[in-house]
């Protein structure tokens, strides 16, 4: 880790915390977040959340509540498919969105963006090595994360989603010209309980240059869900208040 990797964007710290809000139903997001009150400021809404219907009202319903959405629905499609796909989302109020293809498809992804940020994909932090390379990936993970993170930038992208063990990375090799945002977050008792394979902890994370992190199941499958959000909070706060 190197301490001169901590960001230094203008971001409010308890908002550098996104909570990955993977459940079935709109009704059973509307109650986690209040549930969660202002423990959380930031959502994550994925594809499981947008099949269940409801979608954009359940944006528009947090939005009055002042919270941020990140639609993470990784367009992958035709490059024309996805910059009309990506246009939908102007003035739906979303900060982000995700792309997770190639140049073109990058590319169409930011003609199309209006005020939404575009976050191109590097790697899914399910992914380790060994399936790169079943996929025909002749490189390892940081290679290809690096690699991916160029091109977005070339691209005209506003930032990347990233494991935090390639954050340090990307910050030596492009500075900090890229958002990062980085899932994968969990505590170090939990490092080998689910499909996530790189993961870092939260203040590994920071210090190693990401800009949020998105945190799901830690807090969604907690017994107190907003006492693990604010725990969540205070090692963030503490990362940054430290950073002096």
């Amino acid at each position: 880790m190197n301490k001169n990797y901590l960001s230094q964007k203008p971001i409010p710290v308890r908002d550098r915390l996104i909570f990955a809000m993977d459940v079935p139903t709109t009704d059973a997001a509307r109650q986690l977040v209040e549930s969660l009150g202002d423990s959380v400021g930031f959502y994550k809404m994925g594809l499981q959340l947008f099949m269940a219907g409801g979608y954009f009202e359940l944006i528009d319903w947090m939005l009055a509540r002042g919270k941020q959405v990140f639609a993470d629905l990784k367009f992958f499609d035709v490059p024309e498919t996805v910059k009309l796909a990506v246009a939908q989302l102007k003035d739906r109020g979303v900060t982000f969105t995700t792309v997770h293809g190639n140049d073109n498809m990058i590319k169409a992804a930011v003609e199309a963006r209006h005020n939404v940020k575009i976050l191109a994909v590097t790697a899914l932090t399910s992914l380790d090595n060994g399936d790169l390379k079943a996929l025909g990936f002749a490189c390892d993970t940081e290679t290809l994360v690096l690699s991916r993170a160029r091109r977005a930038l070339e691209m005209g992208c506003d930032g990347v989603v990233s494991s935090g063990l390639e954050v340090a990375k990307l910050r030596e090799h492009l500075g900090d010209r890229l958002l990062v945002v980085t899932p994968g977050i969990r505590p170090v008792e939990n490092k080998t309980q689910d499909d996530q394979k790189r993961i870092v902890t939260v203040e590994d994370a920071f210090r190693n240059g990401a800009d949020y992190i998105v945190v799901g199941r830690p807090i969604g499958k907690a017994e107190n869900p907003r006492a693990k959000a604010e725990e969540i909070q205070a090692q963030i706060a503490a990362v940054f208040s430290a950073k002096a």
